[in-house]
């Protein structure tokens, strides 16, 4: 069943302070209150062209939700409600701060339709929180995500990697403390540097260096495979594209499809193992059809660096209706 996200962004509303790296203008690019009316015909026009297998989910992005003032909040709420309760959407989901969570905002939430809670977690290390103004702990986390738990709310968590003052040994304690939580999905965001924060500043005076793509993408890749060890969903990889977001606008390890990337890298040193124990010289792999470019990868890149690596004369993919893949020697 394909699934739908409705988005509609709340800027940067509800936040109570700016985070050295956050640019709330250049990630949603939207500063503009939508109003009950706008939603509503906002959520209606997807409504409109959806297919009616699809799971529809009205989701606010963008600040955090549970900041805001209630009234406003009980405003987005009763449009989302309205829809909900007709059975035209099967959940309305918010993202908010882990210190805006309280057991009588949570009241709210429920009563108001709400199914799903995402906090930006960001880091676990208290440093790094600190050094990036969070303005909180990572007991914050710790004590939202149990308030939550006594709900019957789905928990996502976002974290981000290659912080200012963070490192790759924090980013894999981040992730392993986030397992510990056991949130039902997360999100990953490797840090670039956009222009007007904090951030950009102490970039430009040498002082933050962002991870390299290819440094970003190992860690990403450590710390992805250790959630699906955990079972956990992950369901973003990077930042999405948009006017404002993109290679030319910001500096750092931005990329468009950076979840294939990173995907791709987990299939380069499976590969490297499973070629370390063949003596053959021409090797194929037959691969499902779905994976042949993650196999491959980006401009051919797991072949080229295989086939280099290996001293191998032909290097080929071959589609099989199989699982996954199996590497062979070429007869």
């Amino acid at each position: 069943m394909r699934k739908i996200n409705i988005p509609v962004f709340v800027s940067h509303q509800g936040c109570p302070n700016d985070c050295i790296f956050c640019n709330q203008k250049k990630i949603t690019g939207v500063y503009k209150k939508e109003k009950y009316q706008e939603i509503k015909e906002k959520i209606s026009s997807y409504l409109a062209t959806a297919d009616e297998t699809s799971e529809i989910e009205i989701s606010f992005f963008g600040g955090s939700f549970t900041g805001i003032e209630k009234e406003e909040q009980d405003m987005y709420l009763s449009v989302a409600k309205e829809f909900f309760y007709d059975r035209r959407v099967k959940g309305i989901r918010v993202s908010t701060r882990p210190d805006y969570i309280t057991k009588d905002i949570l009241d709210n939430l429920y009563n108001s339709g709400v199914t799903t809670i995402e906090l930006g977690v960001q880091s676990m290390d208290d440093n790094v929180l600190t050094l990036n103004k969070r303005g909180l702990k990572s007991d914050a986390t710790k004590n939202a995500v149990k308030l939550i738990r006594e709900y019957n709310f789905s928990l996502g968590l976002q974290m981000m990697v290659g912080m200012y003052g963070s490192d790759e040994e924090r980013d894999l304690y981040t992730a392993e403390e986030i397992i510990k939580l056991m949130p039902d999905f997360v999100r990953i965001y490797p840090t670039v540097v956009i222009k007007e924060t904090e951030l950009y500043k102490l970039y430009k005076e040498k002082k933050y260096i962002p991870y390299t793509l290819d440094k970003a993408v190992e860690v990403c890749s450590k710390i992805l495979k250790k959630f699906n060890d955990a079972k956990i969903d992950v369901i973003r990889i990077g930042l999405m594209s948009g006017e404002d977001i993109n290679e030319k606008n910001v500096y750092g390890p931005y990329h468009s499809s950076f979840r294939e990337l990173v995907e791709s890298y987990i299939y380069y040193e499976k590969l490297r193992c499973d070629i370390k124990n063949i003596k053959a010289k021409d090797i194929v792999i037959y691969c499902n059809k779905k994976n042949t470019s993650k196999i491959i990868g980006n401009k051919k890149s797991n072949i080229n660096k295989l086939i280099e690596e290996f001293n191998l004369n032909s290097l080929k993919v071959k589609n099989e209706e199989i699982k996954d893949y199996i590497v062979k020697e070429d007869i």
